[in-house]
């Protein structure tokens, strides 16, 4: 017997030596060492033998086990890392790479840059202002007196009894006549903050470009040539527009400004874009611009308005959700 598991160890052995691949050595495996294998079949044997001879049995049984398992793992080791060098050279550096997603800049973003990169071509300056404004900037410089409805507490978001987040972008024009003397021409993008209930249209905080420019005989005519000139190379040159009377506190003759888009069923409808008209000359007088001398126009869109427009996005609050599968649209 003792002979016997002497011989099926050397078997083994001899016969690993001629392994060369994964499925061979898994044939191994099942041969001799799996539950109905040679190896652990001799273990069960050992049973069997006389008790003088249990001894001895066991302890070369379990010495040709050891053997066997030890040289069975280190083949092993050696064939699987031979696998991982033959994956390494069939790599075909030829082949295209893999495409990283490295990201792109938010629709708004791309909105806002081509708003700057048409009005930079009309010979617009960019100007920009705190978003945390005093009461003389965000009301009472634009002839929004202490009763307006405007000012409503229940309309704003007030910090304290003069300072809120800014309602709207003119508070920037306010800034840039103080500080600067006629010709002023400038548009002022930035982030303003309202608290409306949230919609399809509405956000409690959205995006306005405003335009401004103060000069000597300035009309509304040098007004409706820039705002027509940006439509069209906004929108395109076929874009049907219009004026329609308003008001607003600090621009006297005011306009909203309209233009004439289809839906995906193919019907058309006016759909408002902004507020445009002259500057009051209560503003002027605000900001110690003389109101006999020069005259001024401005104009305000939202700008998530015009790219909800421009692509057919039609709920607001896809802009602020993060939703890759609509981000990567643009």
């Amino acid at each position: 017997m003792l002979e016997q598991f002497k011989k099926t160890g050397k078997d083994a052995l001899d016969e690993l030596k001629k392994v060369s691949d994964t499925a061979a050595l898994e044939q191994f495996r099942i041969k001799y060492l799996a539950r109905k294998g040679r190896i652990t079949q001799m273990l069960s044997e050992i049973g069997k033998l006389p008790r003088e001879m249990k001894p001895d049995a066991g302890q070369l049984a379990n010495k040709v086990k050891n053997e066997v398992t030890q040289a069975f793992e280190k083949l092993k080791i050696a064939l699987m890392k031979s696998q991982d060098s033959q994956r390494k050279e069939l790599i075909d550096v030829t082949l295209p790479g893999l495409r990283r997603d490295i990201g792109r800049k938010h629709v708004i973003t791309q909105t806002l840059n081509e708003l700057l990169e048409i009005f930079g071509r009309m010979g617009f300056d960019v100007a920009y202002g705190p978003e945390v404004e005093d009461e003389w900037h965000n009301f009472i410089a634009l002839n929004i007196g202490p009763e307006h409805p405007a000012r409503d507490p229940a309309d704003n978001f007030y910090i304290d009894d003069q300072t809120l987040l800014r309602s709207q972008t003119s508070t920037i024009q306010i800034r840039v006549m103080e500080n600067k003397k006629p010709p002023i021409r400038i548009v002022a993008p930035g982030r303003v903050y309202r608290p409306d209930t949230v919609d399809a249209t509405h956000m409690y905080m959205f995006y306005q470009l405003e335009a401004l420019v103060v000069d000597e005989d300035v009309s509304m005519v040098d007004m409706k040539t820039t705002i027509e000139q940006f439509i069209h190379t906004f929108f395109g040159p076929e874009t049907q527009w219009r004026f329609r009377p308003s008001f607003f506190p600090f621009t006297e003759p005011s306009a909203e400004v309209d233009l004439l888009l289809k839906d995906k069923s193919g019907k058309e409808s006016w759909v408002e874009m902004g507020g445009c008209g002259m500057v009051d000359p209560n503003v002027f007088d605000a900001v110690g611009i003389d109101s006999e001398k020069y005259t001024g126009w401005a104009f305000g869109f939202g700008i998530e308005r015009l790219a909800m427009r421009k692509y057919g996005i039609t709920d607001i609050r896809l802009f602020f959700e993060n939703d890759l599968r609509f981000l990567k649209q643009f």
